[in-house]
């Protein structure tokens, strides 16, 4: 099983960095993964360009099964996510994770994405939100193996 991890933007903060490294250390003992961070297009000024732009970079990165992180997308609880990874998973052998840009994304890349998901109606700081994602893919996964991980 691989997972990918299509990320606008990269971390800035030293601590966004070190809970990343963390979080892919620990699941790295249940699947292969990667982290494809892609140059965000902010220099440009008009917005419809930049998701344009950013959408294209996204779609060469497209591998597997597709999952956009949107606000307006299905929400899970914690176990809800496991049961959909585990159902996912059972189709392709690697996953795509897509987290786009402070614009959003282009109707291009909605199209090719395979499943969408949110985690709240909120909008969160693209740094936090790639940990949260990070995180919850952990977390599902200890939940599938029975680990003490979740409570």
């Amino acid at each position: 099983m691989t997972i990918n991890f299509v990320c606008v933007g990269n971390l800035k903060e030293k601590f966004s960095r070190d809970a990343q490294s963390e979080y892919l250390k620990r699941m790295s003992a249940f699947c292969k993964v990667n982290v494809i961070e892609l140059k965000e297009q902010n220099q440009l000024e008009n917005p419809n360009l930049i998701v344009e732009k950013e959408g294209d970079e996204i779609l060469k990165n497209l591998k597997g099964k597709t999952i956009l992180c949107e606000i307006n997308a299905k929400q899970f609880s914690s176990v809800e996510f496991a049961s959909f990874l585990k159902t996912t998973m059972q189709t392709s052998s690697t996953l795509t994770f897509v987290v786009g840009g402070s614009f959003g994304v282009s109707e291009k890349v909605k199209a090719a994405c395979d499943e969408k998901i949110s985690f709240s109606n909120m909008t969160f700081p693209h740094n936090l939100f790639r940990i949260m994602l990070l995180e919850q893919v952990y977390r599902a996964f200890t939940i599938l193996e029975g680990k003490s991980y979740h409570k």
